[in-house]
């Protein structure tokens, strides 16, 4: 199984590709973390924001299998604990499929990809920067797993 971090967004900065690369690679080889970067599109003056969001909508759907589970993260979706997670995680892997966490741009994401979601994700009601979003989610799912195998950690 694997766990792919499909986001709008190229280009980070040095501190968050650092951050993400830390988690991901902590990842065990039977559960991989990968990161699918989309190209934002161009955002001229008077940008036409439900066509991009569907730009980016598209570009995202296509970047996760077919027989993928979806989870999209929005602001409106459930609140997990970590705990919640580790769960989640474990479901999952039984699941067997591989899961996609889709991340918007700055305007979130289309409505396709909120149907097309298994499950919506709320990592906090705050507005989070993508490019933090992308740390967050890996330490959070390495957590998790550690949590799945008693691994010290985490300390809660």
């Amino acid at each position: 199984m694997r766990l792919r971090l499909i986001c709008v967004g190229q280009k980070m900065p040095d501190w968050v590709s650092t951050g993400y690369s830390d988690y991901a690679r902590r990842m065990p080889p039977e559960l991989p973390l990968e990161l699918v970067e989309i190209a934002m599109p161009h955002r001229g003056k008077n940008p036409d924001i439900p066509r991009l969001m569907q730009r980016e909508s598209d570009a995202l759907l296509a970047a996760a299998g077919p027989k993928d589970r979806v989870v999209a993260l929005e602001v409106g979706g459930r609140p997990w604990t970590t705990e919640k997670l580790a769960s989640q995680l474990e479901s999952w892997q039984q699941d067997g499929r591989d899961v996609s966490f889709l991340v918007g741009g700055p305007d979130g994401l289309a409505d396709a990809c909120r149907q097309r979601a298994d499950q919506q994700w709320s990592l906090s009601p705050l507005t989070l920067p993508h490019p933090l979003v992308r740390i967050l989610l890996a330490e959070q799912l390495y957590r998790a797993w550690s949590i799945t195998r008693n691994h010290p950690y985490h300390r809660a």
